[in-house]
This record gives structure tokens, C-alpha cells and sequence, in this order.
């Protein structure tokens, strides 16, 4: 039906292409034969899926995007299952999993010959962890300090490619608002980074502010960064404290949580 008229059948003759805006959705449709295909193997107990704790939501895959993630227990029964279903919605579909690219997670119990056989049945190379995902690291130790130095480097690459000398303050002051603070709302509405990253953060700010963008040079800071955030009413500039911020923006991801308990996410949470 086309503008209320009956047509009939469209031969199509050319094929969709990446960009193309029907492309998204032609991906949802194949990515249902796959959820149904995994959905089908669990109900039988042929695949075993997780659960965050007792009483959460069970797992068997999540979806974003265009990234698949599947679960089930690392051994060579369920592995070889999930490579047949694999292979057959590759034949349904057409879209050919690209294994040199995906990643596999074991557990710290799975031995070591089981792992190398995964491998080898599925043909993945790199184990979760080593990559980022989506700018983020996969996996968050202890060690976060070390972990989030990227943000650092990202920030001290910024900075020191802007001669602080050529500019006004008006264009210092753009330049932190809109070019630096803005490489830390994505990390810092899902993890708290430690306080002591923060300081650094904001003293690499406060020193491009005052004059001085390099290391090697001890100008002097004549308002720390607390005094900074205080709005322009008050004699600050109305900088963002990046720890208050962090804050703020995990509480909005926590009202989220508690305003949509229907959500896999909530109810995993709560269940934790």
C-alpha cells in the first residue's frame, strides 16, 4: 500500500547498502531469528545462561547496536552449541559473524584446556579486557587510578596542543568549558573515578587557566579550583568540580534505576 493504494508487489532490485536509513531496522529483524534460536536452546536446558545473583534476571544475551553479547557455561557441549546456532542463523540471514574481531570472557575457575579449546572451536583470539569498549574499559579492577589515566592523557593531549599565551581569557575560558570539561561527561555518568584523578584533572585546568600549559613551567595559581566553580555571581567562572559532577551525574543514572524498575538493568540491580 502505498499512500492509501493498492500496488502490489515490489521486486526489489537492488540491495540495501551501509548508511542506508532501512538498514537499521532490517537489522532488527534478523536479530530476532537469532534471540528466538537462543530463547528456543535455553527453554530446552541444551544451553545454560547466568544470573547476576539469586533472583535477578536470567541472561541469555544482550543486544546494542550492531554488538552481540552471549552467555552460556564454558565447556565444549554449550560452546559447540552456540557455534551451530551461530552458523545457523548465518545461513538464514546472510550476516557472517566476525570472529577475529569478537572477544570471549572465562571465569578465573575455567581451566586452561577448556579455554584453548573455545578458541580454537570458535576461532577468537582476545579475551575481554584487553580492548575498550566503546571508548570504556571492559573490565574495572581495583586499580582504577591506573585503570582511567587515559582521560588524563586525552586531556593533557588537548590542552597542550592550545597556546595558552595567544588567547584572552573569554577564549581560555571557551576552550575549558566546551573542549576540555566535555571528554568527561560519557566516562563519569557510569563510573566514580577516584578523587585523587579528579585533582589532577582539574589542576592541569587550573594551570592552563592561570597561564601555564606545560609541565616544565611553575606559574602561579592565584584562585584554586573550588573558588573557580563558584558561579560568575560570586567571583568564580562557574568551572565544573569534576567530583560533584561525577556525582551528579551517577544520581541521574540512579533515579533512572529507581523511575524504570521494569528494565533487565533495574531489577539485576536490585537483585544485587
Amino acid at each position: 500500500m502505498i499512500n492509501g493504494d493498492f500496488v502490489g508487489q515490489i521486486t526489489s532490485e537492488r540491495r540495501l547498502r551501509q548508511g542506508d536509513p532501512l538498514s537499521p531496522y532490517l537489522f532488527i529483524f534478523c536479530i530476532e531469528g537469532l534471540s528466538s534460536l537462543i530463547k528456543k536452546y535455553e527453554s530446552r536446558g541444551d544451553i545454560h545462561c547466568i544470573k547476576v545473583c539469586i533472583g535477578s534476571p536470567i541472561l541469555t544475551h544482550l543486544l546494542f547496536v550492531d554488538d552481540c553479547f552471549l552467555f552460556c557455561r564454558s565447556n565444549a557441549i554449550e560452546a559447540s552449541i552456540l557455534k551451530d546456532i551461530l552458523d545457523t542463523y548465518d545461513r538464514a540471514s546472510g550476516q557472517l559473524i566476525n570472529f577475529q574481531k569478537s572477544e570471549v570472557f572465562f571465569s578465573s575457575n575455567t581451566p586452561h584446556t577448556t579455554r584453548q579449546f573455545i578458541y580454537s572451536l570458535l576461532g577468537v583470539t582476545k579475551t575481554i579486557g584487553i580492548r575498550k569498549y566503546l571508548g570504556l574499559p571492559s573490565i574495572i579492577g581495583r586499580r582504577k587510578k591506573e585503570i582511567f589515566c587515559f582521560i588524563k592523557d586525552r586531556l593533557w593531549k588537548r590542552i597542550s596542543h592550545w597556546t595558552s599565551k595567544n588567547l584572552s581569557k573569554a577564549g581560555k575560558e571557551i576552550m575549558i568549558k566546551s573542549m576540555a570539561q566535555s571528554i568527561l561527561p560519557f566516562c563519569m555518568s557510569i563510573f566514580l573515578l577516584p578523587t585523587s584523578l579528579e585533582d589532577e584533572l582539574q589542576k592541569m585546568m587550573n594551570s592552563f587557566w592561570w597561564g601555564s600549559n606545560s609541565h616544565s613551567k611553575k606559574d602561579i595559581n592565584w584562585l584554586n579550583w573550588d573558588k573557580l566553580t563558584m558561579i560568575k555571581d560570586y567571583g568564580g567562572m562557574s568551572f565544573r568540580h569534576l567530583h560533584a559532577f561525577n556525582i551528579a551525574m551517577l544520581g541521574k543514572q540512579g533515579w533512572g534505576l529507581i523511575t524504570n524498575q521494569n528494565t533487565m538493568v533495574s531489577q539485576a540491580v536490585k537483585a544485587k
